[in-house]
């Protein structure tokens, strides 16, 4: 069915009017949204780590459980992608641009403004490696994994419509047909539409960065348009083209520059320390979780802010990105048993994100240590532009990181307008091409007016605002799933 559905329309008069706020009323806007985020992050700073902790026991659990057995489809379906491009679209989808963004400017900011240990010393550096793998490691996935289960489990398995709310039935009924189905849908397009543009925001930024390194190009507001309005039109076109075709073959372009990026910097950088870095600090990692994965710091103002401004700041820009790309990996996963499934989402993401942070992360570091350049100063979008600028043949591997960045680009906004088209026309898996073109120009045109009144920070806090009530239906969803896995085991017996 791929009638429009009153989600579209309610969701993007929110959209006009939050913009419109952000733009002629900035300050106010911003002022607002901060206060309102800080005391999220101080109130509910525990709940997110709890929440987050126990998706991580409840994924284990899956993996080894009965339910493993169970197929996401019918008994006979297959999965639609091999597994290479299969794990190729989870990591494009589910960090993309953040891993170029964050992959030497985060191990570098812990390492300067530890958590607990002495600033630029060796137990930072390590420390910093552990920090950015938790960030970005397993409790991050097991989210994605455990909402991506439901929304294909009752998509696939039990023939519902790829929405949120229809995850929730087994709970409520048919009262997700009415008005409380459209507030959870809206809900999940309001934070997918935000979240993307934020990110092609952020990505407009560090593309200029990059071209200012190589060529000059003045950085700024003009300069940022024009690679929106490029970029637009590419996505534009993969949409046009089909999941099957255009997002299929960006992903796998994005894993081959990926791994090419990633394949200089372990060559090129302090190759023995990055692996004995990776080895030691993975491991610290696992022995350190439990500790790590439910610290409040509670008697220590100074660890409990560095906590609100990075862990609780994470957990629930994550959760607010959920909606878009826990669909996607639905989209993608049918035919997929649920152990396989969770196998996928769960550890080779976490895997790939640890070694990318080690090798950017310890090349970054060890040159700040020992003196070869001081980066720790630069802004976030220059750090791995200044740090290439350190290494042979840095023109080149600039160059492929910025072809990186804008494949990572296109292959967000594609698959969020495909996810936001089907949430818009009752959960077709083949939206027509027209709502997902009007979706991409509308993210567009969020990132260019907020990039133009300077907003963007507000827009963060916005959708770290809304992650908090998309939390509890995040709850509701696990519920609802294991009382369906539960019935069905029974079934089966």
């Amino acid at each position: 069915m791929r009638k429009i559905s009153n989600v579209f329309y309610i969701t993007i008069a929110l959209i006009v009017i939050t913009v419109g706020y952000g733009a002629f009323a900035s300050d106010s806007f911003e002022e607002i949204t901060s206060n309102a985020k800080n005391f999220v992050a101080s109130s509910f700073g525990w709940y997110y780590l709890l929440l987050l902790s126990s998706l991580l026991l409840l994924s284990i659990f899956l993996i080894f459980s009965p339910y493993g057995k169970i197929r996401l489809g019918k008994n006979t379906d297959r999965p639609e992608f091999s597994t290479v491009t299969w794990i190729a679209m989870l990591f494009s989808a589910g960090m993309g641009i953040g891993l170029v963004f964050y992959g030497a400017a985060e191990p570098l900011s812990h390492f300067v403004s530890p958590a607990t240990e002495d600033p630029s010393t060796n137990e930072a550096f390590k420390e910093g490696l552990r920090s950015s793998f938790f960030h970005w490691g397993l409790h991050v996935w097991a989210m994605y994994g455990v909402v991506a289960l439901a929304l294909a489990y009752f998509q696939f398995r039990k023939g519902s419509p790829g929405l949120i709310s229809a995850t929730l039935k087994p709970i409520f009924g048919k009262k997700m047909d009415g008005p409380w189905g459209i507030f959870v849908d809206v809900l999940a397009v309001f934070a997918t539409a935000f979240g993307v543009a934020t990110t092609l925001g952020f990505g407009a930024v560090q593309i200029n960065a990059g071209l200012n390194y190589l060529f000059g190009i003045k950085i700024g507001t003009f300069s940022q348009f024009i690679i929106i309005a490029i970029v637009t039109v590419l996505f534009i076109a993969s949409a046009w083209s089909g999941l099957s075709k255009g997002i299929k073959y960006l992903s796998n372009l994005n894993l081959v520059l990926a791994v090419l990026l990633l394949a200089f910097v372990v060559i090129l950088g302090p190759t023995l320390l990055i692996m004995n870095m990776f080895t030691e600090s993975f491991g610290s990692y696992l022995g350190n979780l439990v500790e790590m994965s439910l610290r409040t710091a509670p008697l220590n103002v100074d660890n409990q802010q560095w906590l609100f401004d990075w862990t609780i700041f994470y957990w629930a820009w994550w959760i607010s990105w959920a909606p878009f790309v826990s669909m996607f990996i639905a989209r993608v996963s049918k035919g997929r048993t649920i152990r396989e499934f969770m196998v996928g989402v769960l550890l080779v993401p976490t895997l790939l994100c640890a070694f990318w942070f080690s090798a950017f992360g310890t090349t970054a570091v060890n040159m700040q240590l020992t003196g070869i350049a001081d980066i720790a100063s630069s802004k976030t979008e220059l750090v791995i532009f200044e740090m290439f600028n350190e290494l042979p043949w840095s023109f080149f591997i600039s160059a492929i990181a910025i072809l990186l960045i804008a494949s990572f680009f296109v292959t967000s906004a594609d698959s969020a307008t495909f996810v936001l088209g089907m949430q818009s026309t009752y959960g077709s898996l083949t939206p027509a091409t027209s709502v997902k073109i009007v979706w991409g120009v509308i993210q567009s045109s969020i990132a260019l007016i907020l990039l133009w009144v300077g907003g963007l920070g507000a827009l963060q806090n916005t959708i770290i605002i809304a992650a908090l009530p998309f939390s509890f239906v995040m709850l509701l969803m696990v519920v609802s799933l294991m009382k369906a896995l539960g019935q069905e085991n029974i079934s089966r017996r």
